[in-house]
């Protein structure tokens, strides 16, 4: 028995949603794909399309980037297009209730935690930083509240002990991608399953900023580890030296190293970078970027800055 092919539209605009997009404009018609506006972007903030929109273009669907899902205009326009799903990946915003009860099959979102764990804006960073070594994606029906919809599905994937946010993200994007297709079959032959979700296990992580990434060297120097792999593209973990902004894009916690207290520069090591100690154990930092400046390894910065030992990393 051949699988119907269902009505799609697609709500999306980061790079994480991309896959998705891409996956099920193979298995189903995606009428149209709606993301963010431009923003800003780079040096010269010129406005920049959203990935899902340029990817939409690739795949030749009609791309729509209302500045809010509730004017009646963009209503209208997806009630004539009358698709039997809406799936949202990342889109950025709340799907309003005029929006989640027009399709006939339903509203679905594929969200990268094993719900109702990191529901939310941060999952992926934070698993990392908490220290998880299994995360996953879940398929879910879309409900008002927050990323507590009904599950239809649900796929673990490992966390590496080497894992950036940045990687990690790739992987469950593919992974979810796959899932999503899957989710959607299930859909199309009306055997989709409704789990709900236990909310006495639902825990929530709220958007990044800038300031979360400031290093706190009070802390261990595992949870550093972590901290700067989970911050890797953005905010970023960064500290300070001698008062200008420097990020730290890789280390390695060692051993409790005698000698300084936390934030300070306990041994500079030619050709492998500098230690700083932590509240428990030291941070070998290997590589960093100063503020306006390219990306480096720790051993050429501390060569061109002369770094000390003694030297204190401070807040920016």
């Amino acid at each position: 028995m051949t699988t119907p092919r269902l009505r799609i539209v697609f709500l999306g605009t980061p790079t994480f949603a991309v896959p998705a997009l891409q996956a099920v404009a193979e298995r189903a018609d995606v009428l149209a794909v709606i993301t963010q506006p431009e923003k800003p972007k780079g040096r010269g903030r010129r406005p920049a399309a959203p990935p899902v929109a340029e990817a939409a273009a690739a795949l030749r669907v009609p791309v729509l980037q209302p500045a809010r899902l509730k004017a009646p205009d963009v209503v209208s326009r997806l009630t004539q297009l009358a698709p039997d799903v809406i799936v949202t990946v990342a889109y950025g915003k709340m799907i309003p209730r005029e929006i989640l009860e027009l399709p006939p099959r339903g509203c679905i979102n594929l969200h990268p935690s094993l719900l109702p764990k990191y529901r939310g804006a941060s999952p992926i960073t934070r698993a990392i930083e908490a220290g998880e070594t299994v995360t996953g994606v879940t398929i879910m029906y879309q409900s008002e509240a927050l990323d507590a919809g009904d599950i239809i599905l649900q796929r673990e994937v490992g966390i590496e002990p080497a894992d950036t946010a940045r990687a990690l993200e790739d992987r469950l994007a593919r992974i979810g991608a796959e899932a999503l297709v899957e989710a959607l079959s299930l859909i199309a032959e009306s055997r989709a399953p409704r789990r709900p979700q236990d909310e006495s296990a639902a825990s929530y992580v709220g958007k990044l900023t800038k300031a979360d990434g400031e290093i706190d060297w009070t802390k261990p120097a595992v949870v550093l580890e972590r901290f700067i792999r989970a911050m890797d593209p953005w905010p970023s973990a960064y500290s300070a030296h001698r008062g200008r902004l420097l990020k730290i894009w890789a280390s390695t916690a060692l051993p409790a190293v005698p000698g300084g207290a936390p934030a300070t520069v306990v041994d500079v090591r030619p050709g492998a970078g500098f230690t700083v100690a932590a509240g428990e154990g030291a941070l070998l930092v290997r590589e960093v970027q100063p503020e306006g400046r390219r990306r480096m390894t720790a051993d050429e910065y501390a060569r061109g800055a002369r770094l000390r030992v003694g030297e204190v990393l401070g807040a920016v």
